[in-house]
């Protein structure tokens, strides 16, 4: 049963995998450094593709999290979905048992899923014919299996989705989490979002749209650079993010140790093409709003966005345009933006859940991110992107933005507790 009186909802958990870090401390360790975790790949061959650099997740073992067995049976970004998950209720010291497992759900949304598998598996199919396809394919494969086995894992037995909306996917699960705690379904959800798409297919499908960066294949620590003028395109990356989201009251009750709260959410679509945002980031400006009002703030009332900020030469500029176009050109100037994708490269799915962990920690500690390797600033990306250094600033309010392809666009507002 939901009440009428919406619930405030807190985040009291938090996890990170990243290129710079297998832990949340590590990985904020790496962000207030401005140290970047691209590199070579190795996760395959990349010989004959024209990119050949990304951020890969280092010295992960799944046995820490689960048996070996098992861990062959699931693919990459469900090890990160499982392995997150289970960081962040450690993180929040919160056990699920018989009592309360029907009011805790999981949200873990992912762009691609398990691409690696299915590619792997077409070979077999290929090269030894039907009956040597392995029967873990389709569940290693489909993208819910992120959530799903991280229910398994951890013993959740509430409300369980997996939205697979490209880049905005794990923003999108952070979202609806939210509302489900704030409308009562449930007293606390794990969300966030867990990618591995460093794969042959990707890496030849994202360089045939011209949306990765080509240029840099000898010098990857400066290969994503949003917001500046000689960007051409994004660096994969792979990992995982998780929020626990819990009721206030309950969060309360149980000594729990709160890091701030979320209080704004605002989706929308562009309706304009399947992979270009429209001219003046007309959707992602709608979002940013939505999100907004649905926190009962006023646009000056935000002190940092963690950007979308990709490194293409469409997103960054249409982003800047968004952000004027919603808050203001007056207030645009006086916030901080920063994207951490300089640092980490884009998780597709993975992104928002790793970006709402620096927004959260942004806020906990008064500072903000860098945007790396901006040293020519594109005139049309004007704002103040936190260049090349990490800054102390007062953040009572924060958003963090991600857009996917298909037209989707999210933001989602946290604010300091005690507020």
């Amino acid at each position: 049963m939901t009440n009428l009186q919406p619930k405030r909802v807190v985040i009291s958990g938090i996890a990170a995998i990243t290129p710079i870090g297998n832990t949340h401390a590590e990985y904020w360790d790496g962000l207030m450094a401005g140290r970047c975790g691209i590199g070579a790949i190795d996760l395959f061959d990349a010989e004959d593709f024209a990119c050949q650099i990304g951020g890969q997740v280092k010295d992960f073992d799944p046995t820490q999290y689960m048996e070996k067995k098992e861990a062959k049976r699931m693919a990459r970004f469900a090890q990160f979905a499982v392995a997150a998950s289970k960081d962040a209720l450690a993180d929040g010291n919160f056990t699920i048992d018989e009592l309360n497992a029907e009011q805790v759900g999981i949200i873990v949304g992912s762009g691609v899923g398990g691409l690696k598998v299915m590619e792997e598996q077409d070979e077999v199919l290929l090269k030894r014919g039907p009956s040597r396809v392995s029967p873990f394919t389709v569940p290693m494969m489909i993208a819910n299996m992120g959530s799903g086995l991280a229910a398994i894992h951890t013993g959740a037995k509430g409300p369980n989705t997996c939205p697979v909306t490209a880049c905005a996917a794990g923003s999108h699960s952070i979202g609806d989490a939210f509302r489900l705690v704030q409308g009562g379904y449930a007293q606390a959800m794990l969300a966030g979002g867990a990618e591995a798409a460093i794969t042959p297919l990707s890496y030849a499908g994202f360089a045939s749209a011209k949306a990765l960066c080509t240029s840099r294949n000898d010098d990857p620590l400066h290969a994503s650079r949003p917001f500046d003028r000689d960007r051409d395109g994004f660096v994969m990356g792979e990992g995982a993010g998780v929020l626990l989201l819990e009721e206030l009251e309950h969060a309360k009750a149980r000594g729990a140790k709160i890091y701030a709260e979320i209080i704004g959410y605002g989706m929308t679509c562009d309706a304009y093409h399947i992979t270009s945002p429209p001219p003046g980031g007309e959707g992602a400006a709608r979002a940013i709003g939505l999100a907004v009002k649905d926190a009962g703030i006023t646009p000056d009332a935000v002190d940092y966005i963690n950007a979308h900020g990709t490194s293409t030469p469409a997103n960054d500029k249409n982003e800047t345009a968004a952000i004027v176009t919603a808050l203001g050109e007056d207030h645009a100037k006086k916030l901080a933006v920063s994207s951490t994708k300089s640092m980490t490269g884009h998780l597709l799915g993975g992104s928002g859940g790793i970006e709402a962990v620096a927004t959260v920690l942004s806020i906990v500690n008064d500072r903000v991110p860098p945007t790396i390797n901006l040293e020519n600033p594109d005139p049309e990306c004007y704002l103040d992107y936190v260049a090349n250094e990490s800054r102390d600033r007062e953040v009572n309010v924060a958003i963090s933005n991600s857009f996917g392809f298909g037209g989707h666009n999210v933001s989602l507002v946290f604010r300091k507790y005690p507020a």
